[in-house]
């Protein structure tokens, strides 16, 4: 938007309780505030064209948060909760074999019996459900991009992004001013990577002595497969090949009702080779003789890709800020081995709501909501995440397989004696600096996709049903293009052309010269890029309103 253009004031409304994102985490602070007090005024934002519609998760949901928020949920017959977990395997991949763990050399903490495979989207729209019962206002399709704040610098609320502007910044002929939502406290829930979390982390220093955040790359697809090699209910996570073992990462299938299954690879964003292709190491893995017969005759009919938050514990920023807090994936509560975090999304997205509540009957307004800091550590989530606190960190330092085994102890002595050999390990490099330059590292020669089992990024991009019009800014933006080329291509070798799971980043020759071309219509919201990028030169803001992707039964 240009800025000496003058625009028409934006129109506002008041709420007790703005929050951004409908997501587990949103969607139940909403809940709780209705339950609480039937009268607070309360607001939800979602960026998605629907709820659920930018919604990726594996999952298996451990129901502690449901059972918390919603005790009765078992009572409706339309609860998304259909496939309880049977069968709980771990798997170890060589090139051409696997070995089965023994589930006894688990700690009790990794069991899934009592856990639901579920997709998390259809979670999402059945809390909506409820949330609006209760008289929540949701709003899908409307982006929050702005944080305001009052005379004292404490946010007061956000605004929705103008609609309508063209490729220039300047508005279109279907041009609409963005809202303004004032509210008493403002809950940021925007999933992993969000822009209005990061700017709050820089603004209110909510870093300060944690240890960087880490990451992984999600990528995922949902099968309808044959009948004879459906199993409901069996949980199958897996590690090793196609990775090597200094690389990160892990694999899962997870077999829902209807046929169907969801089939997954995660891999760590600290790793170190800029030739390595996240995307084709999933569809490697899918070929493994352990995996692929699962397939065999079966249809893909879904795919999409985020960022998962993994460096649990001791990288969880401060949650409190003056006027509101952070919740759910925002402030990273995912527990990296059990590959879970809604659970405790949902239980932040509570004990925020209580914390507020408390606030408000007492006359508050916009100033900080400490207690949601004080005692978050001290609550289940606190307690989950601390017990698994060094398997990132080990499996960091020591590789796959040594990493691994350690990490196994830990949680063992956690869960006996409530303590770690370890203390509490840091993290050292963030995932962006953990990258390393091309003349370090070999290219390595994927296989093309066959079609059948193994696909290209277009045609799996497809299928994630992502679309962004043409016409309007890109909402990727690079702040310096001479970097990019002289470091980016020129010392690293274009990582972005690997690391993004949807196509967007090319490097063509045009003129003789290298150009990058942004293909920002592609992109799937996984912010990837905004991670890890060896100068942190890409900088992910929210498209127009109900843009990306629309994600159905992920």
């Amino acid at each position: 938007m240009t800025e000496d253009m003058e625009l028409p004031e934006r129109e506002s409304m008041e709420f007790d309780v703005v929050i951004v994102g409908a997501g587990p985490a949103g969607l139940s602070a909403a809940i709780r505030l209705k339950q609480i007090n039937p009268d607070f005024s309360v607001v939800v934002l979602e960026k998605g064209a629907e709820v659920g519609a930018h919604i990726l998760s594996g999952a298996v949901v451990d129901p502690i948060g449901i059972d918390k928020l919603l005790p009765d949920w078992r009572d409706d017959t339309d609860h998304p909760f259909k496939t309880a977990v049977t069968a709980d395997h771990f798997l170890f991949l060589g090139p051409a074999g696997s070995i089965r763990l023994p589930n006894a050399f688990m700690p009790p903490l990794m069991n899934n019996h009592g856990n639901y495979i579920v997709s998390l989207g259809n979670v999402c729209r059945w809390l909506a459900i409820k949330a609006e019962e209760l008289g929540v206002e949701i709003y899908p399709g409307f982006a929050a991009t702005e944080l305001l704040y009052n005379e004292a610098g404490a946010v007061m609320g956000v605004a929705t992004g103008d609609m309508g502007i063209e490729k220039d910044g300047t508005p279109g002929p279907n041009f609409t001013r963005g809202m303004e939502l004032h509210g008493k406290y403002t809950l940021i829930g925007e999933g992993v990577r969000g822009s209005l979390a990061k700017q709050l982390i820089a603004r209110f220093d909510l870093s300060k002595d944690r240890e960087p955040q880490k990451y992984g790359i999600g990528l995922k697809e949902l099968w309808e497969v044959k009948p004879e090699h459906h199993k409901p209910g069996l949980v199958q996570h897996s590690f090793g090949w196609p990775l090597d073992m200094k690389t990160g990462g892990g694999s899962f299938l997870y077999h829902l009702e209807d046929n169907l299954v969801a089939v997954g690879f995660v891999m760590h964003l600290n790793y170190k080779n800029p030739y390595l292709f996240p995307f084709e190491e999933f569809q490697r893995f899918k070929t493994h003789p352990a995996i692929a017969k699962t397939f065999e005759g079966g249809k893909r009919i879904s795919y999409g890709a985020r960022a998962i938050t993994e460096g649990g514990y001791q990288s969880v920023p401060k949650l409190s800020f003056p006027g509101g807090a952070l919740i759910g994936c925002s402030a990273g509560f995912v527990n990296v081995p059990r590959i879970k975090g809604s659970h405790n999304a949902v239980l932040s997205g509570m004990l925020a709501a209580d914390k507020l509540a408390d606030a408000i009957a007492a006359g508050r307004a916009n100033d900080e909501p400490v207690a949601i800091e004080a005692e978050w550590r001290a609550t289940a989530i606190g307690k989950d995440l601390k017990r698994v606190r060094n398997v990132k960190p080990l499996w960091s330092k020591f590789g796959t397989a040594i990493g691994i085994a350690l990490g196994g102890i830990d949680m063992w002595t956690n869960q006996l004696f409530g303590l770690s050999l370890f203390g509490t390990l840091g993290h050292g490099k963030t995932d962006a600096a953990s990258l390393e330059p091309a003349a370090n590292h070999k290219k390595i020669d994927y296989p093309k996709p066959d079609g059948v089992l193994t696909f290209d990024r277009l045609s799996s991009v497809f299928l994630s049903n992502t679309n962004h019009e043409e016409n309007e800014p890109v909402h990727l933006h690079v702040k310096d293009m001479a970097l990019q080329k002289q470091s980016e291509l020129g010392v690293y070798a274009g990582p972005s052309t690997r690391y993004c799971p949807a196509g967007v980043y090319e490097w063509m020759e045009k003129d003789g010269e290298e150009v990058y071309v942004i293909n920002a219509q592609n992109c799937v919201h996984c912010k990837t890029c905004d991670i890890k990028d060896p100068n942190q030169n890409i900088n992910w803001v929210p498209p127009q309103g109900g843009e990306g992707p629309v994600y159905p039964n992920m």
